[in-house]
């Protein structure tokens, strides 16, 4: 699985508002009027294509290789996506929401805490959501000793000490940006779920002590292979995905 940065903070094309007889006007943001039958139709073609490609081969993949697999032209994607960084951001806002609402449905199903938890992983990873998890969702790595405050107290994610002389992993919560680039909303309400569903398991006992919600998010990027035969893709990453389970639970479960 591969995730890249790209140029993350996407400069989304100006829109114009309408006046009161229905024409356009500059400096506002104006309602998207009704595709056309075909329009909407290539939409949905680039949409499930960018899925595929971003899937296959990270958010680093070229828009040239999205217009080939959705079978339009490059410019029938820029009308739609006036840069790569927009569309980036449309898919990966899509399975952000996704993946919440899997995690709310695993929370509000499962009595179970363990039984939850192992639920919204197998949903997700069936789903092939690690392979486009957004990055400022995936930021796993090294910290530094005074971390740049965050802005939301709920996307805290707790701390993971290795060890005494190693530094502490954690997922990367929104950060201090400009408004422009504020879009963080949805990856906060996926950490809260998914801390939630943690935090059930662990104080039952049915999940390891040092399990973070980092820990969940590397369970689900780690169990989507890309792999080009889809019978050896699903068994590798239920195969893996058991493996990686096991390892989350205590010992003495």
């Amino acid at each position: 699985m591969t995730i890249q940065d790209s140029h993350w903070q996407a400069a989304v094309a100006p829109a114009s508002t309408a006046d009161g007889n229905g024409r356009a006007g500059s400096g506002g943001i104006s309602r998207s009027a009704p595709l056309r039958v075909d329009a909407q139709r290539n939409l949905e073609h680039v949409l499930r294509a960018a899925r595929e490609v971003f899937g296959e081969l990270g958010y680093g993949a070229p828009m040239e290789d999205v217009a080939r697999r959705a079978r339009v032209g490059v410019g029938t994607v820029y009308r739609r996506f006036p840069s790569k960084d927009v569309l980036v951001r449309r898919i990966a806002e899509e399975e952000t929401s996704r993946l919440t609402e899997q995690a709310r449905a695993a929370l509000g199903q499962e009595e179970e805490p363990w039984s939850a938890l192992s639920r919204f992983l197998r949903t997700s990873v069936a789903s092939g959501a690690g392979r486009l998890l957004p990055p400022q969702v995936l930021r796993v790595g090294v910290e530094p000793e005074e971390p740049t405050a965050v802005v939301r107290d709920e996307a805290r994610v707790p701390q993971q000490r290795v060890g005494s002389q190693q530094p502490d992993l954690r997922v990367v919560g929104p950060r201090a940006v400009p408004a422009e680039e504020q879009d963080d909303a949805g990856a906060a309400d996926l950490l809260e779920v998914v801390g939630q569903l943690v935090d059930r398991a662990r104080a039952a006992g049915e999940l390891r002590g040092d399990v973070t919600v980092a820990d969940v998010l590397l369970v689900i990027a780690t169990a989507a292979p890309s792999l080009p035969d889809a019978a050896q893709q699903a068994a590798a990453s239920a195969r893996l995905l058991d493996i990686l389970l096991e390892g989350l639970r205590p010992r003495s479960a």
